[in-house]
């Protein structure tokens, strides 16, 4: 036996399903888990209820507990195992309840928001689903793939919980809800995007993995399933473009922050002047606050700009030094830096009390044994 086939022999061994599987058990909890009744009316209320206060209130912790516990994924992967099977009736039952799910979740959550007297000033965990990229098609592919494996395995472990976290599908839609109670439609059409990710991968992983492990088809395929396909390509190829763009946005930004605070940091002080605070703007533009005397201090400035790969006409430099000619408004300039840094430990006081609350929160839940131990390390 040659290398390569040692080495074909021992992956066959190792990737090979075998007995694990058992398809036909998994056709039935899947189409057992995509109705909307019973106890997934309930559960639908309470993790939308977790999931808009997580949002609310800028807890990671709450968001994870409000994605474990949503019935959502349940029709989003009974639509890829009706394509795969060739099961009609199974299709438009899991698209008819995943449009109740999500039409109940964006009203409950545009309510919640209206009536919620909660404003934050750096809703972080609102606005990290506003802007989905080719990352999130990645994550709701693999996590699909993982999801529909897990289902298909005699014996499920705790898969599907990591699944639930990885390809969020309610936060999105309590942010669109966010988005809806104060008209901000970049909240809502961002979030209302990156669930349309979620749901449609989650779905094609699902076909794929129904189509690959050979699962009874319900009918022969004819001409409207031919068609259902063309629909499900024509949606999720224009999603994989525009997501592609949305990553190399994303990728361009952070490039663009990264050189603008190596230019910052190379010339924090100047010959008579230095960066005393600065500014990036949603358009690749930075602006720089400079204090000094020196007028050849700004020129330097536009000069070492594209070396960092920084256009002149990105930087706006901000000197108070020119203000009437030669005269410097020292009080005006003070009271400025006094005002920005007042603001930055504003932020971070909130933060720190927010950090607070929440391990004051994880220990209330320790038992008596662990936090004393935990008290005693300290």
């Amino acid at each position: 036996m040659t290398f390569f086939e040692s080495i074909k022999h021992w992956f066959k061994s190792v990737a090979f399903l075998g007995d694990e599987i058992d398809t036909a058990d998994a056709a039935r909890r899947i189409k057992g888990g995509i109705w909307f009744r019973g106890a997934n009316v309930w559960i639908l209320a309470f993790s939308i209820v977790i999931a808009s206060v997580g949002l609310n209130v800028n807890s990671t912790a709450v968001i994870i507990g409000a994605m474990l516990v949503s019935p959502l994924m349940g029709p989003i992967i009974g639509m890829g195992l009706s394509m795969g099977t060739n099961d009609t009736e199974l299709l438009k039952d899991s698209v008819r309840n995943l449009l109740i799910m999500v039409a109940i979740s964006l009203v409950a959550s545009t309510l919640y928001f209206l009536m919620s007297p909660l404003k934050l000033v750096n809703p972080t965990e609102l606005e990290a689903r506003t802007s989905p990229s080719f990352f999130d098609v990645l994550i709701a592919l693999f996590g699909g793939l993982a999801g529909i494996l897990e289902n298909c395995r005699k014996e499920r472990g705790t898969v599907i919980s990591g699944v639930a976290i990885a390809t969020a599908l309610m936060p999105p839609l309590c942010t669109a809800g966010y988005g809806l109670a104060h008209w901000n439609f970049h909240f809502f059409g961002g979030a209302m995007f990156l669930f349309l990710i979620n749901a449609a991968f989650i779905s094609l992983a699902t076909y794929l993995v129904v189509i690959l492990l050979h699962f009874k088809p319900v009918a022969v395929p004819d001409q409207s399933v031919s068609k259902r396909k063309i629909w499900m390509g024509s949606i999720v190829l224009p999603i994989i473009g525009v997501s592609v763009f949305t990553a190399a946005s994303l990728i361009q930004d952070n490039n663009f922050h990264r050189s603008v605070d190596s230019l910052v940091d190379d010339h924090r002080t100047l010959s008579g002047s230095f960066i005393y605070d600065y500014d990036i703007l949603d358009s690749r533009k930075a602006v720089l606050y400079l204090s000094g005397e020196k007028e050849e201090d700004v020129l330097e400035l536009l000069t070492a700009a594209p070396s960092y790969g920084i256009k002149p006409e990105q930087l706006e430099i901000r000197n108070h030094a020119f203000q009437n000619e030669n005269t410097i408004d020292y009080e005006a300039l003070i009271e400025e830096i006094y005002s920005r840094a007042m603001q930055e430990i504003s932020g971070k006081d909130a933060t720190i009390s927010r950090q607070e609350a929440e391990i004051s929160r994880l220990r209330s839940m320790l038992p008596d044994s662990l936090e004393r131990a935990d008290s005693l390390s300290e």
